[in-house]
């Protein structure tokens, strides 16, 4: 308690600060290679190191029937290439003091890495093989097929690990954006390591992936690296921007879905509907309007929620954003027998922000808070790596940073109303609570047509 009282005051007086000077993005350099990659390079001199981050048009959302090929393909990129096995490309790395990460998330697969500036030759040797020439080992893949099946076994103990997945399933259906970012037990238990081959052809190509740069070099130098180490690199030719058609989430009535675990002693409950896409115009205010009630310790959710009924640990609120859409979610927990009081009172909050609003004292704390809070998001080159590279796969760009200032400042209590209004939904609420279903499903009735699941059966 003390600790989130010490960071708020700091965070305030943060506020203060760069009201006199506003966060601006540094400059960095934008072009493309001549197969069509896309590079960010912006450099960093105050410490003599190297972050890399790559992004590739390919993830979840185009796993079809196959729950999970796109982040089991992500991560076998580390596997072995050509010169390299996947001993020796860890050992390689870790004698070199770096990390090296691959993934996949819903709309995107990645590589990250760091390194000491004097070692990128090395560094760069490696990460240019395993993007573009992974050989997919099949000894390896049987491992790490056993290490997924495993890992998502466990998952399904914790409410928390899966939640989330059971919710985007639940608000986006069939469409791509449901599909969980790691797949499913089933999906992943019917891959072979042909299907990641195919999926790395058909996917991973310069057309649709980009590379950032930053950190302790010369432009001039970096840029002859990377046209050396991705000139040879062509693969498909296969467009994969546009893959994902758009989606309506304009509900019609309230749902409710129950997952079952027999065994629960409390009930995690997500309630919301449709958010917004991450490039929306509105973005900024909703992060400011987000942060009151309930994107801090002291919103008004976790202040009714948690400090003055006790009810639960923690409550918050969040949207999460794609390139086409997103959804918007008050997310808590609470032991079985306070399930339906706490959720009633998450949704008296909820009614309270269209009701009532924020007054002037709340709406300048929130403005303030958020205002000290965003340059920290972007104080390493690890993080500006990411943001850069979140510009090429969700579609903003340099004025988000730029113009957050201006736009935070220039929302008043009107303004502030009709964002509430808008983007905040109040009526055909969706509501995902996993708990014990022989104590709650009866409770539970009054907010909506229920449609339940066992958390022990395969998928979401």
């Amino acid at each position: 308690m003390k600790r989130n009282l010490i960071f708020t005051v700091l965070v305030l007086l943060a506020g203060t600060v760069v009201a006199q000077s506003a966060f601006t993005l540094p400059k960095y350099e934008k072009y493309r290679l001549k197969n069509g990659l896309t590079v960010y390079l912006m450099e960093q001199h105050e410490v003599p190191v190297i972050y890399l981050n790559m992004v590739f048009r390919a993830g979840a959302v185009l796993d079809g029937e196959r729950a999970g090929l796109a982040s089991f393909t992500a991560e076998a990129l580390k596997y072995g290439t050509e010169n390299y096995t996947k001993s020796e490309i860890e050992e390689t790395v870790d004698f070199l003091g770096s990390e090296f990460y691959t993934g996949a998330v819903k709309e995107y697969a990645y590589a990250y890495t760091y390194f000491n500036k004097r070692q990128q030759a090395d560094i760069l040797k490696v990460f240019g093989e395993v993007v573009r020439a992974p050989s997919f080992d099949s000894e390896e893949f049987e491992k790490g097929k056993k290490r997924k099946l495993a890992r998502m076994k466990q998952a399904k103990e914790s409410p928390r690990g899966v939640i989330d997945a059971y919710w985007d399933k639940f608000i986006y259906g069939t469409h791509p954006y449901g599909n969980t970012a790691y797949g499913d037990q089933t999906g992943v238990q019917s891959l072979t390591v042909e299907d990641l081959r195919a999926f790395y052809a058909a996917h991973f190509s310069p057309q649709d992936a980009a590379i950032a740069v930053v950190g302790d070099f010369k432009t001039a130098d970096m840029k002859k690296r990377l046209d050396q180490m991705f000139k040879d690199w062509k693969g498909s030719k296969a467009k994969t921007r546009n893959a994902v058609a758009p989606i309506n989430l304009e509900f019609d009535r309230s749902r409710v879905l129950l997952v079952n675990k027999n065994d629960s002693r409390e009930t995690r409950f997500y309630i919301g509907g449709k958010g917004v896409p991450r490039d929306h115009p509105d973005y900024v205010g909703i992060q400011v309007i987000n942060t009151i009630l309930g994107g801090r310790f002291t919103s008004w959710l976790n202040a009714e929620l948690r400090i003055n009924s006790g009810l639960s640990y923690g409550a918050r609120s969040r949207f999460s954003t794609h390139r086409l859409t997103g959804s918007f979610n008050i997310a808590s927990f609470t032991k079985t027998a306070t399930t339906v009081e706490a959720i009633d009172l998450a949704l008296k909050v909820l009614a309270r922000l269209h009701n009532e609003g924020p007054d002037e004292k709340t709406l300048s704390s929130a403005k303030n808070y958020i205002k000290g809070g965003f340059p920290t998001d972007y104080e390493t080159s690890g993080e500006l790596a990411a943001l850069l590279t979140d510009f090429f796969i969700f579609g903003f760009d340099e004025d988000y940073i730029d113009s957050f200032q201006k736009k935070v400042d220039a929302l008043d209590r009107k303004a502030a109303q009709e964002i509430i209004r808008k983007y905040f939904p109040k009526e055909n609420l969706q509501f995902v609570l996993v708990g014990k279903g022989e104590e709650i499903r009866e409770q539970i009735r009054k907010y909506g047509e229920i449609t339940e699941k066992q958390i022990t059966a395969p998928g979401y």
